[in-house]
């Protein structure tokens, strides 16, 4: 599926040859009611960041041909539909900065059926687009996305394909997801839907990275769910992460406290899946989440079943949102006309507390909640925390996941600049 506005985010990246980079290209929608014929086009006017880019330097791509414009004009057998898009190539030795861009088009085109009095037709966008640096040597974490990102979008305005050619097209290489939230049937899938799933991957060149799972202590209202209970639900989940190519799990317990302390089933129902994670190699991954800190009862009682069972098979997820050093007011789903909740308050967890437990973290979720047009990250120390990673050499996954607000594309939007902005703190930290 397409964006809705005429400038696409995907596909706003630099152009290069044997030369270096040449230039920027952006992908356009049709912006008219139907299809037309390539000779109907007379170009369009593009703006970047207050410069002007001319039309007699532009090309065309239309269904997989290039043009120039008066080539294009001349035309009589290539079209442009409106479920394609039209790649725009413009010349700009030395392409665009990595960040964030004020983009302005004006698609001009000529409709046959309307008196040439009336000049060409004028489809205006004005947007802001990212553009996100390569990933240069591969040292350091390996990107990812996490699907929670797309939230309200996902299954509404975009498809599972269009999420994964999303991801594809920042250059990251790794898929979180949700079971229950992404998985259609879950927890019985379709057949013909996991080797859809297993298709994309390969197509778009994703490695299915962290399952996102719950076990729901309290799912009943009389009693809490037993050991034996939770072992299934995990069981279950399990099984379909390997079947769908992911190596590890993340379980999410019920919680007794305000604090998120987990319920103690947690302990006797991990252990009693532990020979079957290491069959299946996935790695469970409980997750310290915000308002828990990593210097805290429950993140040491998840250190002393490492130790006590000395698996391989469990280590931690961190969630950054532990690091969190300003408050977050735009409300968040399901707590309207509410305090703040706790999760929300910035708990400002010192970075150097995870270096010190980093040999023991498998999967790092990326949350963040707004960066605004200079790729600042308004509540998220990252510099700190990627030159924590690098110093410590450590090569997991770092996986996008944004929680703020939810406007229809939005979401697209801000993993764009978080990923511009933690590519560009990978070059430092590298330099």
């Amino acid at each position: 599926m397409l964006e809705r506005p005429i400038i696409q985010q995907r596909g706003f990246r630099n152009t290069a040859d044997s030369t270096g980079t040449t230039g920027f290209q952006l992908l356009l929608r049709n912006p008219n009611y139907r299809g037309i014929s390539g000779s109907l086009v007379d170009g369009a006017d593009v703006t970047v960041d207050g410069r002007a880019f001319p039309r007699d330097a532009q090309r065309w791509t239309l269904q997989g041909r290039t043009f120039t414009l008066a080539e294009l004009r001349a035309s009589t057998d290539v079209r442009w539909q409106l479920d394609e898009t039209a790649t725009l190539h413009i010349d700009h030795p030395g392409g665009l900065g990595a960040g964030v861009h004020q983009v302005e088009v004006a698609v001009r085109l000529r409709r046959p059926y309307i008196p040439e009095i009336a000049g060409p037709s004028v489809f205006r966008c004005s947007t802001t687009a990212t553009i996100v640096p390569g990933n240069g040597t591969p040292q350091g974490p390996r990107h990812g996305v996490s699907l929670y990102s797309y939230s309200g979008d996902l299954y509404t305005s975009m498809t599972l394909e269009d999420a994964m050619a999303d991801i594809a097209d920042l250059g990251a290489t790794g898929i979180e997801i949700l079971g229950e939230g992404n998985i259609p049937g879950y927890p019985h899938p379709d057949p013909a839907w996991i080797d859809g799933w297993h298709r994309l991957l390969d197509e778009y060149g994703l490695t299915a990275t962290n399952y996102g799972a719950w076990v729901d202590t309290a799912m009943w209202r009389d009693r809490d769910l037993t050991a034996e209970e939770g072992r299934a639900q995990l069981e279950r989940d399990l099984r379909l992460a390997k079947l769908l190519g992911f190596t590890s799990l993340r379980p999410k317990f019920g919680v007794v406290t305000p604090e998120l302390d987990p319920h103690p089933l947690w302990e006797p129902a991990v252990e009693r899946v532990l020979d079957l994670a290491a069959d299946l190699d996935i790695v469970i991954c409980p997750e310290i989440h915000s308002p828990t800190p990593i210097k805290h009862p429950v993140t040491q009682a998840y250190l002393d079943f490492v130790e006590r069972t000395g698996s391989d098979h469990f280590k931690l997820l961190i969630d950054t949102g532990i690091f969190q050093t300003a408050p977050v007011d735009d409300g968040h789903e399901g707590f309207e006309g509410k305090k703040r909740p706790p999760f929300l308050e910035p708990l400002a967890v010192p970075v150097s507390d995870l270096a010190e437990i980093l040999p023991h973290v498998h999967f790092i979720q990326a949350k963040f909640f707004e960066i605004d047009d200079h790729l600042t990250d308004l509540h998220i120390p990252w510099h700190d925390i990627i030159a924590t990673l690098h110093a410590a050499d450590w090569q997991g996954w770092l996986s996008s996941e944004y929680e703020g607000r939810r406007e229809p594309g939005r979401g697209r939007d801000q993993v764009r600049r978080q990923h511009a902005l933690l590519r560009s703190l990978d070059g430092t930290a590298r330099a």
